[in-house]
This record gives C-alpha cells, structure tokens and sequence, in this order.
C-alpha cells in the first residue's frame, strides 16, 4: 500500500500571509500529509506532475447564488462543476426566504435541511450557506443556526425594503413575504449575530470562527428617485441607465445607515460586491470612524473587470450595477493597497431567456465562479504586479478566515484538508461558455483572452478537474461553520 494518496510533484506552493516555495506536496485520507523538498513519486499512488507551475489553496467562492433561478440539485451539478475550473472548491451560497428559491418562507429549522438535501450528492465543491433573516421570527433563528446547523454568517439586503429583485415591483412585502423589513427589522438582525458571536468566541476559539452579517448596500429610498428620473427620461435599455438608476450615492448612504448601527451593536459586517469607487471610498470612512468594529470588504470579478460602456445588452445586468471604467480601476486600486479583503463571483446562473430587451423586468445576475483564479492572476498578478501569495489571499483563505473556515479551508497547511489548484500561469485562454462548464448559455466575460488557468483542481485529496473536464463523480459535502 503507498504511504500517499497523491502527490504534486515538482511545484511552487503558493503559501498565503508568507510566500511562495518550491516543495512537493503529498495527500493521505484527504488531508495534506506532508510536504518536502523531494517526496519520492514511488511513495504516492497517483502522482500530479506541477513542473513549472503554481500551487494555490483551493479557492473558497465566499459569494454564490444556487437555486436562485433554476432548481437547487440542478444548479449545483452544473455550477460549482464552473467553480473546478476557476480552481475553485469551496463556494459559500446566499439563501433566503420568498421570491425565487423555494419561492415560499418559514423556519429555516425546516427549510435548511430541505435546501442541503437537494444540493448534497450533486456539487462538485464542498458547499455552505450564508441565510438571511428575512421577518422576525427568523431572526429569533440564529442562536440555533450557529449552535446546531454550522451557519456562522448571515445577509441582509437593504434595497428590498423598497423593492423585489429586478426593481421593477416596489411591492417588497409580497417579494420578501416578510413582516417590516426595515433599518428596525436590520437591527434585531445585528443584535442577534453580535450576541451569538460573543458566546460563540469562547468556545470556538478566537476571531477566525466568528460570526457574522454581511450587508448588500443599497439605499432604496434614493433608488426610487434615481430609477423615476431615469424612466421619466425616456427609459433608456443600457446597463448605463441601470448604473444612473442605482447610482453609487446609492451605496455610500446604505454604507452609513448600516455601519453606524453595526458600531451600536458590535456586529461583525462584510460589505458586499462594492461596485464603486465611491463605496470603496464609504467603505474606509467606515472603518475610520468606527476603529473598533470587525468590517471586512469584498469585491466582485465583475465590478473589476466589466463597465457599462463596453457591454452590450442587458446580459451584464446585475445588483449593484456594472459601473464605469473609472470605478473599476479605483476598485483595483482598493485590492493592491489592501482596503479590499477578498474577492468573489456573485454566481448566479441566469439565462439568456432571462434576460430578454427590456431592462426592468430582465433578471440581475450571471455566472463567473469558473474565473476566480484566473481573473485574479491575469489582471492582478500578470497585469499589476500583484503577488501570488497576495491572490491566494484574496481567493481563498481571507474568506476562508472570515467565514469560519480556516485553516480546514484557504490554506497549504499539514493536516488539513488537501484542496488545492495547479495553475499554468502562462496558460492563455479566450473566455467562453463552453471553457467555463457552466449550464449559463452566455457571459459577459465572452471573448476576454485571460492569461494564467488551473490545469488541475483538488478536492480533498483526489483530483476533481483535469485539462477541461471534470474527473469522477461530485464529491462535495456540507460545510459546517
């Protein structure tokens, strides 16, 4: 019998918060069992030659959407079989009561089983979720989610006190079927996460178990102005007159609103996808103001990459809205200086159908899991200088660490679990939707030449992805927090 699973021979290991080195790395029982200087291939039952390329922790996709538009076990099947292959092999999914999802509410006592039933047996990634407490009820939930369910995250999104998904309906309450989803209904929510984060910590051991609210910024009382105006003005169908329609004074003044009652509460927040400058801009007044409050930052691939100017249609139709080219590169500038903590997809597989010509009733959202790495190595290590070390701790383990799952997740460390992505970095490639095995029939990244693709995915310890396809059967399993 070998002493290893598999080994990974010949590579540079990508080690996050340190740097990178040349070593071997060897798996046993799904975990990394060793790494050294010359492990020998005869100790190894399979072995993964990575001569010449980079070795990253597997990426945690700390933003996702399964089952928000097409059934749950279906989503997960053909997109987190996407996530593989941006070297991806966590993803952690946004899951709330009313409209879409199951399209119904009640106790996620009940519902949550339901939703990690159908997603279980069918993910190529081990898979979490982050809930959202949408009436009050559920917000009465938590202490039980973090206790026996493994939720240690938990989302609110401000716009939809004022409106549904695609702003089209002010109707919120049918939307939602929720009671008063308010700044009143936000600070129960706060309250409950601060006090089951405090009797948490002891137990769990320190801040990288902590508990948490992420927050979706958008102030739907000036939306409703701003999306009249742009209606009144000959209602244009350009993901710019979204842009105008849900500006980023929209997102500066939800950041306010939402960090002053973090502060009065001590609850840990992330802030969501920031799609601006602007909200960059909040985002670090924020932490100026409030020194002592846990808040932490992400961006999407698409605020970095994508303006309004340049996409056609309304496939790149998205909350908050695809900005301009400045904005981008002031999000860029957020991510070398460090104001940004990590970056995610915001999946959300939506189809073309979905989309259709007319801007207010099209669907927001659209895939990107499958560019992760490659997005982050392309643009930020090739083009700007960004060190390796620097995107595996962008991708993989500051989310990881966030969100309850370091150093199991996020890390090149003996004794924990052997995720890990070999990535060719001179690998270039022209985006497609056949490249990215996702169910989507489009992308707004299409004919984007990216340089710098995983070869290999690992999930625990056995390959998963391997020269553009998937390896085995799905493998993924529920990620207790």
């Amino acid at each position: 019998m070998s002493r290893y699973d598999l080994l990974v021979k010949n590579g540079t290991l990508v080690l996050p918060y340190v740097g990178s080195v040349r070593a071997d790395l060897a798996t046993r029982q799904g975990r990394i069992a060793a790494i050294g200087e010359d492990i020998p291939p005869a100790d190894a039952e399979e072995v993964l030659d990575a001569t010449g390329r980079l070795v990253f922790p597997g990426g945690v996709d700390a933003h996702y959407h399964l089952g928000i538009y097409r059934p749950l076990k279906v989503d997960a099947a053909q997109e987190t079989r996407s996530s593989l292959v941006g070297g991806a092999t966590s993803v952690l999914s946004y899951f709330r009561t009313g409209q879409h999802y199951l399209n119904r509410t009640g106790p996620y006592e009940e519902i949550l089983p339901e939703v990690v039933a159908a997603v279980s047996g069918h993910s190529w990634t081990d898979f979490g979720f982050h809930l959202a407490p949408m009436d009050t009820r559920q917000v009465g939930e938590v202490p039980a989610l973090v206790d026996r369910h493994g939720v240690s995250s938990f989302k609110y999104y401000m716009f939809y006190k004022g409106f549904n998904l695609s702003a089209d309906s002010r109707d919120a309450k049918a939307f939602t079927m929720s009671d008063e989803y308010d700044l009143g209904h936000l600070y129960q929510i706060m309250e409950a996460v601060a006090a089951a984060g405090r009797r948490d910590a002891p137990l769990q051991g320190g801040p990288d178990r902590r508990v948490s609210l992420s927050l979706h910024c958008e102030q739907a009382e000036l939306m409703r102005l701003f999306i009249d105006r742009v209606r009144a003005a000959g209602d244009p169908q350009t993901l710019k007159a979204y842009s105008d329609a849900r500006p980023p004074l929209t997102e500066r003044v939800a950041i306010g609103e939402a960090t002053t009652l973090a502060a009065a509460t001590a609850c840990p927040v992330n802030l969501l996808h920031l799609s601006s400058g602007e909200a960059l801009a909040a985002a670090t007044e924020a932490r100026l103001a409030h020194p002592d409050l846990d808040l932490r930052t992400e961006v999407t691939l698409h605020h970095l990459c994508l303006n309004h100017d340049e996409l056609p249609g309304l496939g790149g139709k998205v909350n908050p809205p695809i900005r301009s080219a400045a904005d981008t590169e002031a999000l860029w500038a957020g991510v070398l200086s460090g104001k940004v903590d990590w970056v995610a997809s915001d999946h959300a597989c939506c189809l073309e159908e979905h989309k259709g010509d007319e801007l207010w009733p099209a669907l927001p959202g659209f895939g990107g899991t499958g560019l992760l790495y490659p997005i982050l190595l392309s643009e930020g290590m090739h083009r700007r200088g960004l060190a390796p070390h620097r995107v595996a701790e962008l991708v993989s383990a500051n989310p990881a660490r966030a969100y309850g799952l370091w150093p199991r997740k996020g890390s090149l460390l003996v004794g924990h679990d052997a995720d890990l992505t070999v990535v060719d970095p001179d690998l270039e490639q022209e985006v497609s939707t056949d490249l990215l095995l996702s169910g989507q029939d489009h992308c707004p990244f299409a004919g984007r030449k990216v340089r710098g693709w995983p070869v290999a995915t690992v999930l625990r310890g056995r390959i998963a992805y391997r020269d553009g396809a998937v390896v085995g059967d799905p493998r993924g399993t529920f990620l207790s927090r």
